[in-house]
């Protein structure tokens, strides 16, 4: 949700003025008036999946992950990543599509969610961006994938921006749900006014140890709660939930994101083998592989303009505002139009 526009947010707005001749030169497209695709997907309604194949496990960095695998082994790869408070599931109907399509496409779980689980008892359990990133291209790594599509929302969206800034060697093409996602700690230490602090309040209820207690105890109702604000339109039923709701039991999960949190404040350490990888982030790399950014029409969750970050990406680039009640789960809420935009960024 809000996750995944957490403090990059403070940078967006000193890079809006500089974006606005970039958006007045057609860099962002409009937001419905997409021309039709050529190669369209069939029309799917959302919801019309409610399970993978059985899940696959593989060793991979510091995990082993559990993931689901769609299409032919051979098809062009496309790596899929989820957020919080979400999980594999959000592409439930857009693995299929693109299976169809001859895509070959791995889902991950995070660590902290589903079946993915350490490889030592004492790792550490961070939720720094750039471990997340590590992870995606640690499993490329163990998958023996060279190259991928690489799209996601939230935390996903995040990892799979840092993907394509930092290694886009192993990026062909990217989508990334409400655009550009990298931030710094730095950043996060500054202060907003006071109505801008208030769509963070779950931020701050995570950097006390009442608010830890409180998700590990609540973690189910906390999770809904975020889908009903951030999808505001989104009319999912109990049954939708509870298949995504069971990947938090993962006894990773809290540690996990009360990591996140806490390190996104500078209330926590990372670790120190991701400085480097950290430092070049803080930079605010710009993106140069093929990218389509995509946004729901009734996204609840707080997210900056397409302005704001449109001359982040200095490849081929498209933007695209999903209609219909739109939110922040748009894989899900939207599974055609991701999907599609998949397709047509590795046209």
């Amino acid at each position: 949700m809000p996750s995944e526009i957490s403090v990059h947010r403070r940078h967006f707005c000193g890079m809006a003025a500089t974006t606005v001749a970039a958006v007045s030169l057609g860099i962002v497209s409009s937001a419905d008036a997409q021309s039709t695709p050529a190669n369209p997907l069939p029309a799917i309604k959302p919801g019309a999946n409610t399970s993978f194949a059985p899940l696959k496990q593989i060793d991979a960095g510091v995990l082993n992950v559990g993931y689901a695998d769609a299409g032919p082994a051979d098809g062009p790869a496309v790596l899929l990543l989820h957020g919080w408070p979400y999980d594999i599931y959000s592409y439930v109907d857009v693995a299929p599509l693109l299976a169809s399509a001859g895509y070959r496409v791995i889902v991950p779980y995070l660590r902290g969610y589903g079946s993915t689980r350490f490889l030592t008892n004492d790792a550490i359990r961070n939720g720094q961006p750039s471990a997340l990133a590590v992870d995606a291209v640690a499993l490329m790594d163990a998958l023996k994938i060279q190259q991928a599509l690489i799209a996601g929302f939230d935390w996903g969206a995040r990892s799979a921006d840092i993907i394509a800034a930092l290694w886009p060697d192993r990026c062909k093409g990217l989508v990334s749900v409400s655009g550009y996602l990298i931030g710094n700690q730095a950043a996060g230490k500054a202060p907003l006014p006071p109505k801008a602090e208030l769509q963070w309040w779950y931020q701050f209820y995570f950097a006390t140890e009442r608010g830890r207690a409180g998700y590990d105890q609540y973690r189910r109702d906390f999770a809904r709660l975020i889908w009903q604000l951030a999808s505001p339109q989104w009319n999912f039923d109990d049954a939708t939930f509870e298949r995504s709701a069971a990947a938090f039991d993962n006894p990773d999960h809290v540690d996990i994101v009360i990591h996140n949190y806490r390190w996104r404040l500078g209330l926590a350490e990372g670790e120190a083998k991701y400085d480097a990888l950290e430092k070049r982030l803080a930079a605010a790399p710009t993106i140069s592989v093929p990218t389509i950014t995509l946004e729901g029409d009734a996204n609840g969750a707080p997210h900056p303009d397409a302005s704001a970050y449109a001359q982040k990406f200095s490849g081929r680039y498209a933007h695209r505002v999903i209609a219909g009640g739109v939110g922040h789960n748009l894989p899900q809420e939207a599974p055609q139009a991701f999907a599609q935009a998949v397709v047509d960024i590795g046209a």
